[in-house]
């Protein structure tokens, strides 16, 4: 068989190390294996390069994606899937593995009811994506946002300031759920969870008189119910390629709202793309090896349609569909949990 490769949406630690176990297990079942270049885009450019062992040796520990990556949507373009279907019979796939996050899930559906065979390996950092209990990249981006928690204490405790941190989460604030708890924060605010500034500002007061001149805050890039006061219309919001609005900078309205409420000096600090770029942790690049490899056996067990997806300690499929129908947000037992130490 003949098995197409992309990887779409933003780049993420990981990414590589599906790419190798692919080509790998593809390669030992007597599989040619194709890289389609920067996402959905390539097959409209008919870009593609052979994978094999050669193109993958020492990538597992590197971050992004040897293939590429964009947010093109072919089903955004005129006639966007009749040429789709044209490039895939020329190309002559028998099957393709679409590694992406939900964005690309809902285009990897798509694809499988156009009559595309495809099969889907979850990708986001956001953790977001349902019927996998974690997604490459996550883990990640969770240390690399704890990482920055540690450092900011230092700093936050010797010029007694608040300290903010925006971390990313569109819709679900597993990343700053995850690195709030294992860094220590004061507060994290979330999308899931509707806090008021004044409850916020409450814990710093409350602090403050304790002796604790200093605060951290963890916030959600996507918690966005904070900007209600400032009537921020949908026009006026930039969106990606896939109609989506940018986010970020929902930490600086913040922290202006809590020095004007409680007199603390507040700084802010903005990861962005910092979360999904460099070298994956050992957890991602393990994950993302055995999805790789999981990938090419649901090929062979011609499970189109389908998703893999970890599930405790094992790697089992579900139908693609399931996996968008709705977004996995955080459990909110977790954050009731990490509300112990909002006092």
């Amino acid at each position: 068989m003949k098995i197409g490769v992309l990887t779409s949406g933003g780049d993420c630690p990981g990414l590589n190390a599906v790419i190798r176990g692919i080509t790998r297990k593809g390669g030992q079942e007597g599989h040619e294996v194709v890289g389609i270049l920067n996402g959905w885009k390539g097959l409209f450019d008919e870009s593609y390069i052979t994978l094999d062992m050669k193109s993958v040796a020492g990538i597992v520990n590197r971050g992004g994606t040897i293939l590429g990556t964009s947010r093109f949507g072919p089903f955004q373009q005129e006639n966007g899937a009749e040429i789709l279907q044209h490039k895939v019979a020329r190309a002559e796939f028998d099957a393709i593995i679409a590694i992406g996050g939900e964005g690309s899930m809902h285009i990897a559906q798509q694809c499988h009811e156009l009559g595309i065979n495809i099969v889907g390996v979850p990708k986001t950092i956001d953790n977001d994506l349902s019927g996998t209990d974690y997604t490459f990249g996550f883990d990640t981006a969770v240390q690399i946002a704890t990482e920055a928690i540690d450092r900011l204490h230092t700093t936050a405790e010797s010029h007694h300031r608040v300290m903010i941190l925006e971390v990313m989460g569109r819709h679900a604030g597993w990343i700053a759920l995850y690195s709030g708890i294992a860094g220590g924060a004061d507060s994290i605010i979330i999308p899931e969870m509707k806090v008021k500034i004044d409850e916020v500002c409450e814990v710093l007061k409350s602090r403050y008189k304790r002796g604790k001149l200093f605060s951290i805050i963890v916030v959600a890039e996507g918690a966005e119910y904070l900007l209600e006061e400032m009537k921020v219309e949908d026009s006026e919001k930039k969106k990606d390629e896939f109609g989506r609005a940018r986010l970020g900078g929902i930490s600086y309205f913040l922290a202006n709202e809590i020095e004007k409420k409680t007199g603390f000096e507040t700084r802010t600090t903005i990861l962005g793309h910092v979360q999904r770029g460099g070298v994956p942790t050992a957890f991602d690049r393990v994950l993302g090896t055995r999805f790789g490899i999981y990938s090419v056996e649901m090929i062979i067990d011609k499970k189109f349609g389908r998703m893999c997806a970890l599930q405790g300690s094992d790697i089992k499929d579900i139908p693609i569909q399931d996996a968008i129908g709705k977004l996995k947000t955080v459990d909110l037992n977790i954050y009731k949990a990490a509300k112990v130490f909002f006092k």
